[in-house]
């Protein structure tokens, strides 16, 4: 995939588990749209589906009044997807390390680390109106990609 072309998308879903799958499919699409090789579907919807499950459920509480954003940015070999909910915001130095022994029969608390792991770059923020942004950020092995 060599191409200057820039793929966008901007969603703005109602705080519901299952928009998650709206999400992921509108990013499948995007990415089907960019030629992107199918093998990096399984990073990017993982940490998609982790990003949105986390606005949902500790941002916004579940309160489907509430707005979860999306944009998706497919730019030459990189996708950038930003997630913004409408809830208090935190401070994501304090969640607990799920690696650590006395984490891990923990039942939450990965969500952020699968983010970390499957991207090349995660960034928190405040949004405006007091809530989270996550902006993550996955490079294509261009190596791989100028095989297709």
């Amino acid at each position: 995939m060599t191409t200057d072309k820039t793929l966008r998308a901007n969603l703005a879903l109602a705080s519901r588990f299952e928009n998650i799958e709206v999400a992921e499919r509108a990013l499948l699409d995007l990415c089907r749209r960019a030629g992107w090789p199918t093998d990096e579907d399984y990073w990017l919807v993982t940490a998609l589906r982790e990003a949105v499950a986390n606005a949902v459920r500790h941002g916004n509480r579940q309160d489907p009044k509430r707005l979860v954003r999306l944009e998706y940015v497919l730019q030459n070999s990189t996708v950038t997807i930003t997630v913004e909910d409408e809830g208090q915001g935190f401070d994501p130095a304090e969640i607990p390390d799920p690696t650590s022994p006395e984490n891990l029969l923990r039942p939450s608390g990965r969500g952020i680390f699968y983010m970390r792991q499957f991207m090349n770059r995660v960034e928190f923020s405040t949004t405006p109106g007091g809530g989270t942004a996550v902006l993550m950020e996955r490079k294509l092995d261009t190596a791989d990609a100028d095989h297709d």
